[in-house]
């Protein structure tokens, strides 16, 4: 409980300094954001529900049953109202309204286990909802705050990688509509793919009443808040904007993807206050990673699912020209150094596990201070420096797949020893009849019975 309440602590003051800073360049943050939701217009019905969605995972199938049905009522009232008056209309408010009683059901009417459970799925509902206000928020400051970006020199550093994103580009120009189609789909996407994936992950939660030690939204979240926090540190805005048309008067030729950019002494270059600098790393590359990692629990068709969509993901942010080769190599390790980081926090913190995060949070610097110091030396000898980024991505990658499967060991051995012996039957000698091992029992309802399932009404 203490661990937890720092943690919310923690958050609040995050979001609070983050609401502060907001104001100081004229626009609200993420607390005021979402606190709006309640009555006005939201920006995004689905979120909302799919906010929703993970609190209702604690409660039973009855309540989950009353909950939707609270909430649809209330949209379809500010539906209405909205229709009355010719204000925008979307729809929301009322899955808000229901994850916030909750929070106060939670805080009133229950105590102990109970109260703590209600309030993680509160929790962790709002906390989708303003991670992604977050989000939007770093996005706004960083396009406020960093008036020139560094993309020359990102483009410089992609010739060690055979510029992946001109070729994804020139690849999606030529089996348009069809490619182009599909890959809008998985790439806007992402976030319901990991909500499904996070949802079987938490299926059994109203059941066992607990929470898994870790899970998919975990690490999704901790991604979404402190990620963007790299924006700052390294702007970009990627070829579409830089060397394309989608940068209109401040590209800095529109080139792409017909034409590689030459490899000239890079300088940092001007841009707009509109266009956030969200390219490094690419953060759709860390949850795509993030998602498939976590879809190998699932079955085969979620296996699949999560193969497909990483594959797309990758192929989108170099097509559509929203990032470079350099910002997904960044964002692989990025994600593999946070979800390990993630899981050693549930399950504890072993020897493999410190080294992969010592080794990410170090090739991760690495990656960064070359693409800022020495790319004109990685562009005039992409035979050392492109197997060279790959070799150290691809050795972050191999360390994290053993230390996770010796932990999946471990923690595998360690239940099958503390799981209760299976003892056989005795029979009696020369009785008739094989004598039953007596357990003690208790009544249903009280303290410590088994077989007493708690429910939230």
């Amino acid at each position: 409980m203490v661990l937890w309440t720092a943690a919310g602590v923690a958050t609040l003051g995050f979001l609070v300094a983050l609401e502060i800073v907001a104001r100081g360049y004229g626009f609200s943050g993420p607390i005021t954001e979402q606190s709006r939701e309640v009555i006005l217009t939201p920006e995004s019905g689905p979120l909302l529900y799919g906010g929703l969605a993970l609190t209702m995972v604690v409660l039973t199938w009855r309540q989950r049953l009353i909950a939707l049905g609270i909430a649809a009522g209330v949209d379809v009232v500010f539906v209405l109202v909205r229709w009355a008056l010719d204000a925008d209309m979307n729809f929301g408010n009322g899955a808000l309204w229901v994850v916030l009683g909750c929070a106060v059901l939670g805080l009133t009417r229950r105590t102990g286990q109970e109260r703590l459970l209600l309030l993680k799925g509160t929790g962790l509902g709002l906390l989708l909802v303003a991670g992604h206000k977050t989000g939007d928020t770093w996005l706004l400051i960083t396009s406020k705050t960093r008036a020139t970006v560094l993309d020359p020199y990102v483009a410089a550093a992609d010739h060690a990688l055979a510029d992946p994103s001109w070729l994804a580009g020139r690849f999606l120009d030529a089996t348009a509509p069809v490619s182009t189609g599909i890959l809008h789909v998985v790439y806007g996407q992402l976030p319901l793919a990991a909500a499904l994936v996070g949802l079987y992950q938490l299926r059994r939660v109203a059941l066992e009443r607990r929470f898994p030690a870790h899970h998919l939204v975990r690490t999704f979240l901790v991604i979404g808040l402190f990620g963007p926090a790299i924006y700052m540190i390294f702007p970009v805005v990627g070829p579409v904007f830089a060397y394309g048309a989608d940068g209109g008067a401040w590209a800095t030729a529109n080139i792409w993807p017909d034409t590689l950019p030459p490899v000239t002494d890079p300088q940092p270059i001007p841009f707009d206050g509109i266009t956030p600098r969200n390219c490094m790393p690419s953060l759709h590359t860390a949850w795509a990673v993030t998602l498939f990692i976590h879809s190998r629990d699932g079955s085969r068709a979620m296996r699949w699912a999560g193969t497909f969509w990483l594959v797309g993901t990758l192929t989108a942010t170099l097509g559509f020209g929203y990032h470079y080769g350099a910002d997904l190599l960044a964002g692989v390790v990025f994600a593999l150094t946070i979800e390990t980081a993630m899981r050693c926090s549930a399950y504890g913190w072993d020897r493999a596990g410190v080294r992969v995060v010592a080794l990410g949070a170090t090739v991760f610097g690495a990656l960064l201070a070359s693409y800022r110091w020495l790319p004109t030396e990685m562009a005039a000898r992409p035979w050392l420096f492109g197997p060279l980024l790959l070799l150290v991505t691809g050795t972050v990658i191999y360390a994290y797949v053993r230390a996770a499967r010796a932990a999946r060991a471990a923690r595998e051995r360690k239940s099958a020893l503390e799981a209760p012996e299976q003892r056989p039957v005795a029979e009696a000698e020369g009785s008739a009849e094989p004598a039953e091992a007596a357990e003690p029992t208790e009544a249903p309802g009280k303290p410590g019975a088994t077989d007493a399932k708690p429910e939230l009404v």
